[in-house]
């Protein structure tokens, strides 16, 4: 089967100059130790037939002596192939010396992008892809850097936004009815996933009576990774009386995907916030099983300056084939961490643990150097997500108004 012609523009640099025909054409040769096939039938760039009438010496250009078999060319016409097959019997013929001492499996492997390919000097130099075949790695395609980060303070008149930036492939919405105040910003990845080698950057800075509630736009996929992890950062930060809410939704982990997470958060005194960050290991829908990967997900809290509480949670290849044990996550596919910071901690704890008992989902929450920690597990994650919902729900009646409520974009 012959190549495409984007196949051949990959392994031959200088193939804009020949069609496909050409290309195919030089390969019999190859196989016959330099010589032209008798008879061959092939098309030039102006779509004239041309055949060759014996076997020639591959030192003679092909146009000289031959016939144009098209009944009624235009001489014009005919004047413009015999050069541009001259121009091909060229080429030809400085390649001719190294297809004599080559076996017939050379040309083969040139138009194998997966196979390793040799070109004379004179066509140019190529990178091999027996050496991407061997150690193939994501840091040899093209990955995306993108950064998201906005800057919300509080008024009389409610929240206001005083700066965004944004870079590809990160945008930010905020989706708002009217002239009313700020009250949700959506975090947007418009290349439709996370691939390994991929870094994405997130930040969220909530001054004095700022509140905001942020989200995605929709679930995050991290596709299957050669060799690289993708580098997702989350940078929050709620100063003085700023009420602070980061949830978005779930992070899909494909089955081979590779992924590095953190989560900073610089808190006050005077604070509130709460952030949550969800897992699904698998497509569900398709059936899909994790028998490998590599996870790490991890969490920095500090309270003026000072480191109150760290996690990490890791998953390697080794670990898939035993992370069904009780011990570890059981038969559960999808899990999730909250966490919150605010006055009355205690209250609270005691307020979210009545919550918890009314989750479908397994759900427990404790209390960590000043921090409530809650853990959310299921098997699916559409048990998790109403779990979730439920839980922010039962928050937001406790609350009141605020950004401690289920994001709009969940239901969308």
């Amino acid at each position: 089967m012959s190549p495409s012609p984007t196949t051949a523009r990959k392994a031959w640099r200088d193939s804009d100059s020949l069609d496909g025909d050409a290309m195919i054409l030089m390969r019999d040769m190859a196989r016959l130790g330099g010589k032209p096939l008798r008879g061959v039938r092939w098309r030039n760039c102006c779509g004239r037939s041309w055949r060759t009438r014996s076997e020639r010496n591959p030192r003679i250009g092909y146009a000289g002596g031959e016939r144009s078999h098209h009944v009624g060319a235009v001489a014009g016409i005919r004047k413009a192939c015999t050069a541009a097959l001259s121009t091909v019997a060229i080429v030809l013929w400085k390649t001719t010396e190294s297809f004599k001492d080559s076996p017939a499996s050379w040309w083969k492997t040139m138009l194998d992008p997966t196979t390793p390919c040799d070109l004379s000097e004179d066509l140019g130099p190529v990178v091999s892809p027996e050496a991407i075949a061997d150690s193939p790695s994501d840091k040899d395609l093209q990955r995306a850097d993108g950064a998201g980060r906005i800057v919300v303070s509080g008024s009389r008149e409610g929240t206001y936004i005083m700066d965004v930036y944004q870079r590809s492939p990160i945008r930010i919405m905020f989706p708002r009815a009217g002239e009313g105040a700020v009250e949700e910003a959506v975090f947007i990845n418009t290349a439709g996933g996370v691939a390994g080698g991929d870094k994405l950057e997130s930040g969220v800075t909530a001054l004095p009576n700022a509140s905001i509630a942020v989200t995605s736009q929709a679930a995050e996929k991290i596709y299957r990774a050669l060799n690289e992890p993708a580098r997702i950062v989350t940078k929050l930060r709620a100063c003085a009386t700023a009420k602070l809410a980061w949830l978005p939704q779930e992070t899909i982990i494909f089955n081979g995907g590779r992924v590095s997470r953190e989560t900073e958060v610089e808190v006050s005194s005077g604070t509130e916030l709460l952030a949550v960050e969800w897992l699904v290991l698998g497509r569900a829908a398709h059936g899909e099983k994790m028998a490998g990967g590599r996870i790490t997900d991890s969490w920095r809290v500090t309270k003026d300056g000072r480191l109150i509480w760290a996690d990490s949670f890791r998953i390697t290849d080794e670990i898939f084939p035993h992370v069904h044990r009780n011990a570890l996550l059981s038969d559960c596919k999808a899990f999730a961490t909250l966490i919150y910071f605010g006055p009355d901690l205690e209250t609270r704890l005691e307020l979210l643990r009545n919550i918890t008992s009314s989750i479908t989902c397994h759900c427990a929450p404790t209390s960590v150097g000043g921090l409530i920690i809650v853990r959310f597990a299921s098997e699916d994650a559409f048990d998790l997500r109403i779990g979730l919902r439920n839980f922010l729900r039962h928050c937001s009646q406790e609350a009141g108004p605020g950004p401690f409520r289920v994001p709009k974009m969940w239901s969308c």
